[in-house]
């Protein structure tokens, strides 16, 4: 813990301390453990305190390697002569950035399900496990009630292609309104390679052609439809 967090915690009054606690989701993982640390200090330990180290020291630990791996690489960065170009710096982690996370949910061949995809890689670089979990989940869900509603909409005479604009849009807000801003929660990152996501498109496309037969046999009558028809346009 460093002791810059200490200091701010010791300023702060116990319903402060224990708000880092209850709410830990939306602080920096090292202030929740030195809010913890203050907390015992002041004969308050916390019953779920050592669940909270256990997911949250491993982080803390990543990033602190993250951040002297980024000082050695400043290091070695010679410094450009007068009139020269600043040489880059490396700046935080590699991921995918929100552009590319909203690219590839809209794309017919990966829809939500891309941009998903790429958005779980990044917290599990960032090792938010759980957060990962919570966005699998969240993706299951949403597929089961979304499917059901678009295919309610689709028989009341939607147009198939507007149905699957709709299909994404609110996936891909969820995933920069809120997963991004509480899990990612960073400024600087370095832009990820475009290849690994354009294979995996590839092989979720592969996929869909497989289970695109069983997924049709399963909607109504005149889903079944209207489906065959754009699929032979």
């Amino acid at each position: 813990m460093s002791e810059e967090y200490a200091e701010k915690m010791s300023r702060k009054k116990l319903p402060e301390l224990l708000l880092y606690v209850r709410n830990r989701t939306e602080y920096q993982e090292e202030a929740v453990l030195a809010a913890l640390e203050e907390l015992e200090l002041r004969g308050q330990p916390q019953p779920e305190a050592a669940a909270i180290r256990t997911e949250f020291l491993p982080v803390v630990e990543q990033q602190r390697q993250q951040q002297q791996l980024r000082e050695r690489e400043l290091a070695r960065t010679p410094v450009a002569a007068p009139g020269e170009p600043e040489p880059a710096a490396v700046d935080g982690p590699a991921l995918y950035s929100p552009g590319t996370i909203v690219l590839f949910s809209m794309l017919p061949m990966s829809m939500m399900i891309g941009g998903g995809v790429l958005l779980g890689m990044n917290l599990f670089r960032l090792g938010h496990k759980r957060a990962l979990l919570g966005l699998v989940l969240f993706i299951v869900v949403y597929l089961l009630v979304a499917s059901n509603v678009l295919a309610w909409a689709m028989m009341q005479g939607l147009n198939p292609y507007l149905a699957i604009v709709l299909f994404n849009v609110p996936a891909v807000l969820a995933y920069l309104l809120w997963f991004w801003p509480r899990y990612v929660r960073t400024a600087t990152y370095r832009s990820r390679s475009l290849i690994p996501p354009i294979v995996i498109c590839f092989l979720v496309v592969w996929g869909l052609q497989k289970a695109m037969p069983y997924i049709i046999k399963q909607q109504p009558k005149e889903v079944q439809m209207q489906v065959e028809q754009m699929m032979k346009q």
